[in-house]
């Protein structure tokens, strides 16, 4: 890891006190051109760390607080009628940025939420017979709300697999909370942040990435570890192969990272539950038992069971 990225996770770790695992892999989830779902409760930190990669990266970032009455349009842009020219232009939608927050997107309606498909997965959107190619790098940061709260509606499944990433923040530690509490308000110290990185060195930091090796026994592992979850009595339906792709690529970043050039089993055991969480479905339809039976899948993987 070179030295300015190790600076800018301890910048990181400075703004969102007490959650080093959380940070590095929200990292690790930017360096592997991927996307991010935090979901967590209200006042946790959400929005906190998606600006946080914003202020630091210098990157051009918007924010859309998804509602039950946003439209596609809102998020994508549309084609406008100009009166004094009798044209129609395209007015761009907040879409078109490098950090995306996408904040409490599952307030929004399935049909809202299906505008970022597109954007997620090609990197483009299409707008009455128009296809934009998004900026690079294109980061989503989504946060969603536990689905028991009023007003949410469920992520369906194809949006939840264009997140590389699901974590959750958590209640802080006693130290931590008492940090954040006796120090300097979190939007004074974002204002006050400065820029670590260039857009230029971070795509070459994600092309760096791609290289790190992977060799065929960690392939057979990852294999394994998506059998595991098919075979699973727990579960609907277990991992697929794009998911199996996702494991690698995150694998691969982690051990960026982890200053290391070849991808290991430690590096693939510490993404696998941010991958698996949101994609594995419970036949109860409850997520209460995701942590530990993945926790076992990993268990039962590594010893060959």
């Amino acid at each position: 890891m070179t030295a300015q990225l190790r600076e800018l996770e301890s910048s990181l770790n400075q703004i969102i006190v007490g959650k080093p695992e959380q940070v590095r892999l929200a990292l690790v989830c930017l360096l592997a051109r991927g996307h991010l779902l935090i979901e967590d409760l209200p006042g946790a930190g959400k929005t906190t760390l998606a600006k946080a990669f914003a202020a630091l990266m210098g990157l051009d970032n918007n924010r859309i607080q998804f509602t039950a009455d946003l439209l596609p349009a809102d998020i994508t842009g549309a084609m406008i009628y100009q009166v004094n020219t009798h044209e129609f232009t395209l007015q761009k939608g907040p879409i078109f940025t490098n950090i995306l927050l996408a904040d409490e997107i599952n307030r929004a309606s399935p049909k809202c939420q299906s505008a970022l498909l597109e954007a997620m997965e090609e990197r483009q959107i299409s707008i009455e017979g128009q296809t934009l190619t998004l900026a690079a790098p294109f980061f989503v940061i989504a946060t969603q709300n536990p689905s028991d709260q009023y007003g949410t509606y469920p992520l369906p499944e194809s949006q939840l697999d264009r997140f590389l990433f699901r974590i959750s923040l958590g209640y802080l530690d006693a130290s931590a909370e008492l940090s954040v509490l006796m120090g300097q308000d979190r939007a004074t110290q974002l204002q006050q942040t400065q820029p670590l990185m260039s857009q230029s060195a971070l795509l070459a930091l994600q092309a760096q990435v791609e290289t790190v090796f992977v060799s065929e026994a960690i392939a057979n592992y990852v294999r394994a570890l998506l059998q595991a979850t098919r075979h699973h009595e727990r579960f609907l339906h277990g991992l697929s192969t794009r998911a199996g792709l996702a494991l690698m690529r995150a694998a691969q970043a982690y051990a960026f990272v982890c200053e290391k050039k070849s991808v290991y089993p430690e590096h693939v055991q510490a993404v696998f539950p941010a991958v698996a969480y949101h994609r594995l479905i419970a036949k109860n339809n409850t997520n209460s038992a995701h942590h530990e039976q993945v926790m076992k899948i990993l268990a039962e993987v590594e010893l060959g069971l």
